[in-house]
């Protein structure tokens, strides 16, 4: 084969589409590979205003324009065009410049080969990020233009979707929040509202009627504006929003009933470690002041409440706030509250340790304040230790550690796991957990029984669900199943339908994720683009 025809096909393999023009010479220049080529003689172009076919030319001159690097090497293409005149009497346009299809257009600088690789990686990585990109591909593009190559694609076609997936998302987190509408069926997005009111949202489902389900957080902006724009929708809320907002409702009930999670029996466990109880001051031996005066104000408010003193009077009478006032008078275990003055101390997670070292025969408080200030201690002297320790030294042989406290958070992540899943220890402490208090021991059962509707799609008991909630003594549970009765449609339709939020949370990631990518400086349209887009 002769070598011509070796070029020829190698160029056709390379750039397949110079195939409209007429190479004529190909040489590297200062490292830059540049093909001088022109459109094939006896070929016109028709106006692209009227169509009528042009065969007078005006003059030519050469574009230059950027393609893909080959072989490590930039790529120019110098393509001599002509400028051709239209001769129709009825089109405004005199003269105009060939364009090659598939090559050029209109002011480009770039093949449009090169120019559809910048839109793909403006799309994925945006500015800055995908200069170096385009950098390493031998090509020197700046970030803006990538930027402004975003801003000039066309929106895709919005087509209302049956499944309408509605969730919010933060353009200035804590300041400023947007909206995301996702297809629920193909987890697509479809639009981003600027904000996140009720009327907004209104805007867009009557504009685009068909949305037969919407699915929602529990907000009540979303509840009223997809009321307002698709009356006729079934709105479904999010069942993960559910079970966190039960969580959170059980941990607060836990916090409340902290005194349950320790021994039963105060003094036996002091005996057991010998050490002083844990109301008494191990200064003296006496009860600590702060159970005095609790034990005091509660009597008081207690006495003045069974005359029939209002909590605004009894707190103006003692010289307590209000709500101080209202926690004596609802309290109906004075332990309790002592339990609650005195619960915790900055030495309290450090105290095994010292039992520990104590054992091992380091009784130098200095030092052992040392130890525990390198493992995270954050007091400034060892006093607290000093007075930990002086009961301690009254002591014959060696102290048994202190059975350690689980924390309300845990209790409470015990409470919320399947029961399937919990290690034997954490289920044994759950169990004296509950048989020490009857009010977590409720908890665990409504979490059951609520955890049965989430997974088995059983939202027909919810109403039975609510009814038993408020029949037990459960203020902040009680609290929340009222929230939920405020919204028992949605609610119900959340716990039967197989639709959820969860494709809207992941739109809601991947929002975040472009936004860091733009180091949080994207403008709104800007992130709504690249949002739809990619």
């Amino acid at each position: 084969m002769a070598w011509w025809r070796l070029c020829e096909e190698l160029l056709h393999i390379v750039f397949p589409y110079l195939d409209a023009v007429l190479v004529e010479r190909v040489g590297v220049v200062d490292g830059v590979v540049r093909i001088a080529a022109r459109p094939h003689a006896g070929t016109f172009m028709p106006c692209p205003d009227c169509g009528y076919p042009a065969r007078r030319v005006h003059s030519r001159y050469r574009r230059h324009l950027d393609d893909l690097a080959v072989g490590g090497r930039s790529v120019v293409i110098d393509l001599s065009v002509r400028r051709l005149f239209c001769d129709a009497r009825d089109c405004a346009r005199r003269t105009f410049t060939e364009q090659i299809e598939g090559l050029s257009t209109r002011y480009g600088r770039r093949t449009n080969r090169l120019q559809d690789l910048l839109r793909v990686i403006a799309l994925a990585l945006a500015g800055r990020a995908g200069t170096r990109l385009t950098t390493a591909l031998h090509t020197t593009v700046s970030r803006v233009t990538l930027l402004n190559l975003i801003m000039a694609l066309p929106e895709p076609v919005v087509t209302a979707p049956r499944i309408l997936g509605v969730d919010d998302f933060a353009i200035k987190r804590g300041r400023v929040y947007g909206t995301v509408l996702i297809d629920g069926e193909s987890h697509r997005p479809i639009d981003l509202l600027p904000d996140r009111e009720a009327d907004t949202l209104a805007i867009w489902p009557a504009n685009h009627p068909g949305a037969e389900v919407i699915c929602r957080d529990r907000a009540s902006a979303y509840a009223d504006g997809a009321r307002a724009g698709a009356p006729d929708a079934i709105q479904v809320a999010d069942r993960w929003h559910l079970w966190n907002n039960l969580a959170t409702a059980v941990e607060r009930t836990v916090i409340a009933h902290r005194p349950c999670l320790h021994e039963t029996d105060p003094q036996a466990s002091a005996r057991a470690t010998g050490a002083p109880p844990a109301e008494l001051n191990p200064d003296t031996g006496s009860e600590k002041w702060v159970v005095t005066r609790t034990r005091e104000r509660y009597l008081a408010v207690q006495r003045l409440l069974a005359r029939g003193w209002t909590i605004s009077a009894i707190g103006r009478e003692l010289g307590l706030a209000r709500h101080t006032a209202g926690r004596y008078a609802r309290c109906e275990n004075l332990h309790g509250l002592t339990d609650r003055a005195i619960r915790t101390t900055r030495l309290d997670d450090y105290k095994p340790y010292l039992i520990q070292r104590w054992n091992d025969g380091c009784t130098d408080a200095a030092r052992l304040f040392r130890e525990i200030r390198a493992r995270g201690y954050p007091g400034r002297t060892p006093q607290a230790v000093r007075r930990y320790l002086r009961p301690l030294r009254r002591v014959a042989g060696p102290v048994p550690a202190p059975p350690p406290v689980p924390k309300p958070h845990r209790v409470a992540h015990w409470i919320m796991r399947h029961p399937d899943r919990l290690h034997a220890d954490e289920e044994s402490q759950l169990k004296d957990i509950m048989a020490r208090c009857p009010q977590l021991n409720a908890v665990h059962r409504h979490v059951q029984a609520f955890a049965q509707m989430v997974c088995k799609l059983q939202g027909e008991n919810l109403a039975a669900w609510i009814d038993a909630v408020r029949a037990d003594d459960l203020p902040v549970l009680r609290s929340f199943a009222g929230n939920l009765h405020n919204d028992r449609d949605a609610i119900t339709a959340g716990l039967t339908q197989v639709w959820s939020s969860g494709p809207t949370e992941g739109q809601v990631n991947r929002i975040k994720t472009l936004k860091r990518q733009m180091y949080g400086r994207a403008g709104f349209a800007l992130l709504r683009k690249r949002v739809l887009l990619t």
